[in-house]
This record gives structure tokens, sequence and C-alpha cells, in this order.
């Protein structure tokens, strides 16, 4: 489906790798600790392998890159890595040039040597396509006469001339260059030919430069330009302790360069959570619930940023030849990764174990043991994102947080999903309701995991076929489904803890339990008919009305927010671990062609199963018979047979078979019962989900209300008897704060007073309160007339356009603008109380632009440019009618929300259109 939102490809890689760690750390753990007993002396020492010693000089020689005494090396070795290094391997060094150049130097009647860096990864001048496909384009046969015949090159005699011309070519790349970048290079400076035999056997140029294979392939290597032997051999000995006093200094600089370039004392932002748009995040591990440790905030600034900085820190760590190992890690300490998957990653240090570092990587939530030598400095640039692991609390389990049923629910629920996310409250560790939004039906998490507290001993399960007695029926639905409540052993739990409750807040000031924080799965407590009773809240209307269904009974009502209570926390578990005790049924064999339930066949069952008038009289509870003829798990309703106990079991006294045969189902022409929605509403406000949702309501409006207003008539005068007195405007000329709810184009638009807004919200709060409490009652629909309207869980004051045959009405809402396609069931009468504030839309055109046919570009512009925003109207002319919302006004626009500067909308819109042309 649109909304499913599932793992980006990038994320299924990391999540596999993850998953793989997880399972096999231990075992390669103990695989490392065996290969390190394998180097371990009698002396139960531990020893670093030739491999390990060479890459310590190398990272000592990488800070001196100018050069350092070998008398030296010892020394400094011990100090950086606390063992002594071997005479055997200082005797060594000369043989090892893929490591360090040795230049002998003579000090009186000692003989000593400089250590120069060897292996530098040159910068790449041309890829090998390029280089064969410049070659090719080469149409001068013209060799450099300094060159030998081709047998006397395979003998390795080189004209002095020639080896110098390369000599100088090398001596511009102090970093390195690839062998098979030369013959280009040489030709582009001498316009001579380089002969390609010399590429086949590069040891001939082994006496002017050092040759470093990168792999098999003759060509595939690094040539650097060998040290200057002759100057340094003239020199005295004071001027070559000189020369190591300069060559030590210079040292000594590019050490500070590397420290501030590798900062110690490393200082990370905090990871700021998202103001605006959908969040979603990916749950990588959990401790308990007031712990989960969460990946990424998805997104521009968030997961996106991160993938560019690891391909930026893979690109600087494998070309830059100046990149330290980390010599001396430390717990704590934030280092640069190289792992196997050939990523570079940050990481921080949690342990160090010989050779051996576990670290812990901040952007991805996992730990692992790895060796010390792809352990590097993190450089200052890579230190500007924040760590994009966090962790959050979950709502509505924190006094159950450390419960390992309820945390391996969650776990399940949770680990390693990317899930959207709603925040109720930013802080150090934020508190989140989580949304599974992969299926057709999003899952709220917190609601979900909730029911893991459950105890199974309460739970109801009617089997096929069996027969219950004393059943109550607690509500009835518009679509003539049930729900009902069974004597049992859950039920008589509930009544004694909500009698505890009852008898508890006799004592207390109920309102220091007022709900402070509600949201969606939030289970409460709810005054009904003198009783306490459990609710869990299932929609969010506004800050002070709310839809609650009440878990026992099936009942869903609209209540203020200031009617809800928090459960006590001596009590919270208790109350949670009773499962819902109310039941929904169907009436079962109803006859195909009953088709929707009519407002007479609703009402008629309600009165027969709920309000009993017979026994009434008696103070009696309404019970019935149940027999359960057919169970449907995937809809959790079961059908059913109800009978009153006299008239079992008498088929044709059933509930079921007196619906049928009474007159019930003639459905009256334009009369429909406004139906009031039942059962638990997911959250659809947030995630991908809610992107789809706003996306395709945007296109209807956009459709339906360019295709209604350029034929949009004035509507018939409708009656002024008890109509809201007209909105005031401003007068020609003057000023006006307005919003714009509704931008089709420039001829056509909707803004609202800006003053106002606040009395239409109230007004709109009153009137879900009402309409949502409200007995369902028969509603004659017709044209041009005033109703209130059901659209996406608001109620709001239309007039009716048209009756469509599908059972469709065609509404325009009269405070935003906007036109809409409802259900005729979802109408009722809009109440006198209603029609005292002022209709808010006001239709309008802008002034300063030319009347005309508006492209889809332009309208795109000037919508994105005004719609949902706070703007200055200069109204220049007001064209009244009969009926308020049919006045339109034109009207200059103009933006003020920047601090020095007024943008006039007509003129933004003139630009536009300018630039369109230039375009077309």
């Amino acid at each position: 489906s649109e909304k499913r939102l599932t793992v980006p490809p990038r994320f299924q890689k990391e999540l596999q790798v993850h998953l793989s760690r997880r399972s096999s750390l231990d075992t390669n753990d103990n695989l490392n600790t065996s290969i390190a007993e394998m180097h371990t002396v009698a002396s139960g020492r531990s020893i670093p392998n030739i491999n390990e010693v060479q890459n310590r000089i190398r990272e000592i020689l990488s800070k001196y890159r100018n050069g350092i005494w070998v008398s030296k090396m010892a020394q400094i070795y011990q100090e950086m890595y606390w063992e002594e290094l071997s005479t055997t391997v200082l005797h060594q060094l000369e043989h090892w040039p893929h490591v360090c150049t040795v230049e002998k130097v003579c000090t009186g009647d000692q003989t000593d040597g400089l250590l120069y860096p060897a292996k530098r990864i040159p910068p790449i001048v041309k890829s090998d396509t390029e280089q064969e496909k410049t070659s090719q384009n080469v149409t001068s046969s013209k060799v450099d006469p300094l060159l030998k015949p081709s047998t006397e090159t395979e003998s390795a005699s080189l004209s002095s001339d020639f080896k110098q011309k390369v000599v100088n070519i090398l001596k511009k790349y102090s970093s390195g260059l690839w062998a098979n970048a030369l013959p280009k290079l040489y030709q582009d400076t001498y316009q001579v030919k380089f002969p390609e035999g010399i590429l086949n056997n590069l040891e001939l140029l082994s006496d002017i430069c050092i040759v470093d294979y990168v792999s098999n392939v003759p060509k595939k290597a690094i040539l650097y330009v060998k040290p200057q032997r002759s100057t340094d051999e003239n020199l005295n000995v004071t001027e070559k302790v000189q020369m190591h006093d300069n060559v030590k200094a210079t040292a000594e600089q590019q050490y500070e360069e590397s420290k501030e370039r590798y900062p110690e004392n490393i200082t990370v932002p905090p990871l700021t959570i998202p103001s605006e748009g959908s969040v979603s995040v990916m749950v990588v591990e959990l401790n308990n619930t007031n712990e989960l440790i969460i990946r990424q905030y998805v997104g521009k600034d968030y997961s996106y940023t991160q993938e560019q900085m690891e391909d930026d820190m893979k690109a600087y760590y494998s070309q830059n030849c100046t990149v330290s190992q980390v010599q001396s890690p430390s717990v704590g300490q934030l280092v640069a990764v190289h792992t196997e998957e050939e990523a570079w990653l940050r990481a921080r240090i949690i342990s160090v174990e010989d050779k051996r570092i576990k670290v812990y990587y901040v952007d991805h939530g996992f730990s692992e043991a790895v060796e010390s030598n792809s352990v590097y400095k993190l450089h200052k640039q890579f230190c500007s994102l924040p760590f994009q692991i966090a962790k959050c609390r979950l709502a509505g389990l924190e006094v159950f947080c450390d419960d390992p049923v309820l945390v391996k629910a969650v776990e399940l629920q949770t680990c390693s999903k990317i899930l959207a996310v709603e925040i109720l409250e930013k802080s150090d560790i934020p508190l989140f309701v989580l949304y599974d939004t992969s299926g057709e039906d999003d899952i709220n998490i917190n609601a979900t995991c909730l029911k893991a507290l459950y105890d199974k001993s309460f739970e109801l399960h009617l089997q096929v076929d069996a027969l219950y007695t004393n059943v109550r029926v607690t509500s009835v639905l518009s679509d003539g489904s049930l729900y009902c409540q069974l004597p049992s052993k859950g039920l008589s739990r509930l009544s004694e803890i909500l009698q505890k409750l009852e008898d508890y807040f006799l004592y207390k000031q109920t309102s220091d339990f007022n709900v402070s924080l509600p949201f969606c799965g939030k289970i409460c407590l709810l005054p009904c008919k003198g009783k306490w009773a459990r609710v869990e809240i299932t929609i969010i209307h506004s800050r002070r009305a709310l839809g609650v269904h009440f878990m026992d009974t099936g009942t869903v009502a609209t209540v203020e927010v200031s009617d809800l209570r928090e459960i006590p926390s001596q009590f919270l578990r208790e109350v949670i671990a009773i499962p819902p005790q109310a039941i929904k049924c169907c009436l079962a064999d109803l006859p195909p062609n009953t088709g929707m339930w009519t407002p007479d066949a609703v009402l008629w069952l309600r009165d027969n199963v709920m309000n009993c008038p017979e026994f009434s009289m008696k103070k009696l509870n309404c019970t019935f018979l149940l027999k359960v003829v057919k169970q449907d798990v995937s809809k959790g309703i079961a059908h059913v047979y109800l009978f009153a106990p006299e008239n079992f079991p008498d088929m044709d006294h059933s509930i079921n078979r007196q619906i049928v045969n009474a007159d019930l189902w003639k459905h009256q022409k334009d009369v429909f019962l406004s139906v009031t929605p039942r059962g638990i509403s997911s959250a659809k406000a947030i995630g991908d989900a809610v992107s789809a949702l706003q996306l395709n309501r945007g296109k209807l409006e956009k459709s339906f209300s360019d295709s209604l207003e350029p034929a949009l008539e004035p509507s018939s005068a409708v009656s002024a008897i008890d109509m809201p007195p007209p909105l005031p405007l401003s007068k020609v000329g003057g000023l006006m704060d307005v919003y714009v709810s509704v931008a089709c184009h420039p001829g056509h638009f909707v803004v609202q007073p800006w003053k106002e807004l606040h009395n239409l919200e109230a007004l709109m709060e009153e009137m879900i309160l009402y309409y949502s409490m409200a007995e369902e009652r028969p509603v004659n629909v017709e044209k041009n007339k005033l109703y209130a309207a059901k659209i996406e869980n608001q109620w709001y004051r239309v007039i009716i356009k048209g009756i469509l045959r599908n059972g469709f009405l065609s509404v325009y809402e009269l405070d935003y603008g906007k036109h809409e396609l409802v259900s005729i069931e979802k109408v009722q009468p809009l109440l006198d109380t209603f029609r005292k504030l002022p209709f808010q839309a006001i239709r309008a055109q802008l002034a300063g632009v030319k009347s005309q046919q508006w492209s889809e570009e332009a309208s795109i512009m000037f919508r994105n440019r005004v719609e949902k925003k706070p703007l200055v109207a200069q109204i220049q002319a007001i064209n009244e009618s009969t009926n308020s919302w049919d006045r339109k006004i034109v009207t200059y626009l103009v933006d003020t929300s920047l601090p020095d500067t007024d943008t006039w909308i007509h003129d933004f819109v003139s630009q536009s259109l300018a630039e369109l042309s230039k375009a077309d």
C-alpha cells in the first residue's frame, strides 16, 4: 500500500550485519583469543607479530615525515607502545623499503641513519581506461632519443638524461605516482613517447625511485623518488646536526598540526528531536521500556546526513596518507573504525584487551571487538554531526518498565524495525508513542504491548454451539453489531477493583489525578452513571475534547479531558491485568437483502435488548441467553442468537427472527441515521501513513474545488431566521490580519480573520462534544440548507450544495471554504447555539494581477506561497451577496514574516509568471 513504510536498502544491509554480529560476537571473541595464544612466548608475554611492528613504525614515521634518527627509534617506540623494539628489527629496517627508507649518515666515527616514510598513496592522475584511450590517440611515432634500443632497455641501460627526466617528474609528486600514469605525464612534459617496455619491468628504474607494488600486475605500482644522498654526503658534522634539528622542529610542528586535526577532547553536539514533519526511528535495542535505544531519526538532517558523512569518512581515510592509527587507546575515546565491510564508522572505545579493542558504534547502536590496527584517530571534521543513537521512553509503560513479560513483548514488536513516532514530551530521554505503519492498519505499539500484562485467567473465550446465560447487551452500534457482557471471574474481579477505587477516591481530591498528558492508547478512569469505568483514549480531537472507548461495555464517546482521571499507581497493575470484559457480536443468519441497517432497525434493537421497559419496574437487569453459532477470528466478532429467557429455545421468538419479521428495513428517501464511529481508531496523524492521507486529500480538494469554482453560482437565498450575523470586514483600503485556509489560484482563495480563530476553535470543540454524545436521530437532507457534518473526526458547519445518488453529499465548509464529499450518514442538524458565531470563510481574489486562466504551474506556486499561512490583507473591493458565504473580496496580500522586508504576493505572482514564460 502507499503508506507502507519499508526498510531502505542501506538499512537492510546494516540490519543484516547488526543481526549477524549479535549472534556471532561471542564466537569471534573465542576465535581471536585462540589466535592471540599462538603469539605468546614461553615467558607468558605476548609479543607483536612482524606486520604489527611494521604498522607501528609506519605510524611513528607519519608523525616525523622529514625523517627520524635510527638511534632514536627504539626510545620513541618504547614511549609510544610500552614495549621494547628489538635490535634485530633495527638492523632489518633497510631491508623493508615498503615500510621506510634508510639513509646512512656518518657522524664522527659513528654511523647512524635517517628514516623516512616509504609507502604513500599517490593521487590518481589518470584511470587505466583514460590512459589506454590517450595512448591510442597519440599518432606521433617519435621516440625519446635519450633512450637506447629496446634490447638495451631490457638490460637496464638507460641514459642518465632519461633518468633525470623521470626524477624531475617524480619530484612533483611527493606522495608518490601511479606507474601507469608516468607515460602520459612524460609525453606531455617532454613531447616524446614513453616506451611501454619500462612499465613491464619497473625494476629498471629502481636506482632512481622506490617501486611499491600493490598487486601482482607489474604496472600496478607506486613510484617514489629516492632521497638525494649526494648532497648529504657533502655535509660536515655540524651541518648534519643542524639538519637533524630542523627535521626535529618540523616533526614537532607536524605533531601539533596532527593534534589540531585529531583533537583528543572531542565535543559532539547533542542530537535534537525533529520539530516538524513526520518522524520515524529504527529501534536497535532495549534494556527496559524507559531506555529504548533508537537509531537516528529518518530524514534529511538525520539519517541522510549520516550516510553522507560516512561516505566522506571512507573517502578521507582511504585516500589520505596522513591518517593516524590510535596508539594508546583509552576507554571512552572517540575513534574511526575500518570495518570488515570496508565501511568507516564513528565509535567509542569501551574496553581494551591486549591487541583487541571493543568499540561501540555511536551512530548504529551495537558493539564489537576489532583489531587495534583498524582503529584510527577521528578527524575533527567528522565531529560536527550528533551521534545518531539516542534513548527514548514509551508512554503508558513507565510503571512496568522492567517487567520481563512486557520487555519481551516490546522487543518482539520493535527491535530492528522502522517505526513512526508520536512525540509527547521533549526531554533528555523523550517520551514517545510508537506506531507500526507497515500493514493496512496502523498498530499502536504502546497499547499493543500493554496487553501482554493481561491475566489470561480472566480472558473471555466463547465456544461455538455453547449457550451462555445472564448475558447483558451493553452497546449497540449503528451497523447492527453489539457488545455483550457475560458473567465471569474477570467481571467479578473488575467490580471488586473498581469498588476499591471508589473507596479510595472518597478520601482524596480527585482533581489531583487529572490527566495532564493524554495520548492514544492511554488507559484512564472516567465517571459514568455514578461509578468509575475503564476507558482507552482513541482520538485526540483538540486540547479539550477527545474520543474514548469504554473497555468493558464497548461504548464510544467524546468527552472532555478534564473528566478523565489517572489510575492511582498502587492500583495500576490490578486494573491493567484484567482484559476487556465486553465481547463484540452480531446477530447471526440475517437475510442478505437487509443491506445497510436503517435507523428504525437500530433503534428497535436498542429498545429490545438494552432498555427493556418490562424489566425497569422490577428493577432487574435486562439479561438474555446467548448461543454462539460462528466465530470470525480475523474480525474479532462472534455470530450469535439472542433469546429472552422465557423464549428459549423457540427460534421464531429469538431477537434475530423478531427483527427480521418487523417492518424495519425500508429506507426512506434521503433520511439516514447519523453514524457515530465506533471501535478503536488507529492514530493516522503520524508517520508516512498520514503523509499519504494528506496527499490524497489534497488531490481531492484541488480537483473538486477546481471543478466547482469556475461554475460556482450564488446559493439560493437561505432564510435569515437563526442565521449568524455577517462577518465584519475592514473598509476598502483598510488592513486586516488573515489566515489563508484554501488557495486554488490567484483568482480564488479563502481567508479567515486571524483574530477570530480562537473563537472558531472553541466552537468546534463544543460541536465535537455535543454531536459525539448526542442521540442519533433521522435527518431530512435538503439542498442549500445548513447542517453539521463530520469530516475526519471533526464536526464542521456546512451548507449542502448537492445530493448525489451514491449516498454522498457535496458540502461547502462555511468556516474553512473547502468543498468536501461526505457520506449522508455523517450529517446532523445544526443547532441554534452553533449559529451565533459568524461564518469565518471569506472568498477572495488577488488584486494587482490580471484575471486569466491560471496554469497548473502558476496555481501550484501560488498555493505553496500562501496556503496555511498568516498574511495581511489590504482590501480593494467587496462584492456583497445575499448570503454571507457568497461574499467575495478583491485584496492585496502581504507577507510580513521577515523582519526587514514585506513581500507583496501580487509582485511574487507577476515575477513567477515572467519566469514561467521564459522557461516556455
